[in-house]
């Protein structure tokens, strides 16, 4: 399954990188719901605990599934433009059409983009809330009920949670937003709409009808245009870290929510083939005797009984997978793991190779 996304000819501008601190906001809303998933902010998470009161506590949980898996379309840039600030685009929800706010709402309770695009909440949309939660189907009615009344108490919620667990960590974040978005401007300057091929799980399929077809690998299908009237907005996140968000709402723009570490993560052709050089027992034995310190190859043959030529062709397999530094010394080559490299795997694949 794969998102598509058909774009202008490479050299248009229809691809901006834009930060937002709403979106930072719900994405450490996120962490703070599930913060098993997200272990680099568990300092952060640790100080919001300390500094929210036992209400905005309960009130977090009762909007968590608003900022879940599947974001509510409103909590990501609604339009693209110049820089924001927090309060602006908590005036932007604010006049958001109020179908287009129960809609998107909607969406984000289901989890589903194919949810009916439209105002009306009826029994069959509680019904399907009330199999996924109760907790969701409550929201649900209290929409139905009263749209205005459960937009203005989000807003008033997500203020409130601002100024207590988000405004200060906001500015070193924001340095490190603005950092990572200058390299992604630059990228796009230099290459064009191409440069969102350099995503992660992305991949170029071609042209369709004059426009670039770009694909990324996610767990349901879509196809959305991006042009000069719907620009596909990047805005990167720290929290956020590491999901990658693609949002594709009608009528407004596309937007690619990424992690502004996303220059060290492997694409997943490289994960496959870093987990296939890792399925032979011999390559095992080399990472755990190249793990804490550099070896030479006809000393890493001494090690394991094998001869100099079956230990290179192993570790060539290792460095085709990114899994090895080399550094040469005079006529001697030295190997050992990137530890780091094999962390991104899994912490227990790590753990294992240190015992």
């Amino acid at each position: 399954m794969a998102v598509t996304l058909l774009l202008d000819s490479p050299g248009t501008g229809t691809v901006a990188v834009q930060q937002s601190p709403l979106a930072e906001l719900c994405a450490c809303l996120h962490v703070f719901d599930e913060p098993g998933h997200h272990p680099a902010s568990a300092a952060w998470v640790a100080r919001a605990h300390a500094e929210l009161d036992t209400a905005l506590l309960a009130t977090a949980i009762v909007w968590g599934p608003l900022w879940g898996a599947f974001r509510a379309r409103y909590l990501l840039p609604l339009s693209a433009g110049p820089r924001r600030t927090l309060a602006d685009e908590l005036r932007e929800v604010a006049a958001l059409p109020i179908g287009d706010f129960v809609a998107m709402t909607v969406q984000a309770l289901i989890g589903k983009n194919d949810t009916e695009l439209t105002p009306r909440l009826g029994d069959e949309v509680l019904h399907r809330l009330r199999l996924i939660s109760s907790s969701r189907m409550e929201i649900g009615a209290r929409l139905r009920a009263d749209p205005e009344g459960v937009r203005g108490e989000l807003l008033d919620f997500l203020a409130a949670f601002a100024a207590t667990a988000f405004d200060a960590e906001w500015p070193a974040l924001r340095r490190a937003l603005d950092h990572d978005g200058a390299l992604r401007e630059r990228d796009l300057r230099r290459k064009g709409t191409l440069a969102l091929a350099d995503f992660p799980t992305a991949s170029i399929a071609g042209a369709s009808e004059g426009r670039l077809r770009l694909v990324f690998d996610k767990l349901y299908s879509a196809t959305a245009r991006v042009d000069d009237g719907r620009p596909c907005l990047l805005v990167p996140t720290v929290h956020g870290s590491p999901h990658f968000v693609i949002k594709h709402y009608p009528g407004y723009p596309v937007v690619i929510q990424y992690s502004a570490d996303d220059a060290t993560t492997p694409t997943l052709e490289t994960a496959r083939r870093r987990l296939a050089a890792l399925q032979d027992p011999t390559r095992l034995r080399l990472c755990y005797a190249i793990l804490r310190n550099p070896v030479a190859t006809a000393e890493l043959a001494t090690q394991l009984g094998m001869t100099a030529p079956q230990v290179s062709r192993h570790l060539r397999r290792l460095r085709e997978a990114q899994l090895v530094h080399t550094h040469r010394r005079g006529s001697v080559v030295y190997y050992q793991l990137d530890a780091g490299a094999i962390e991104r795997l899994g912490p227990d694949l790590l753990s294992v190779l240190y015992r």
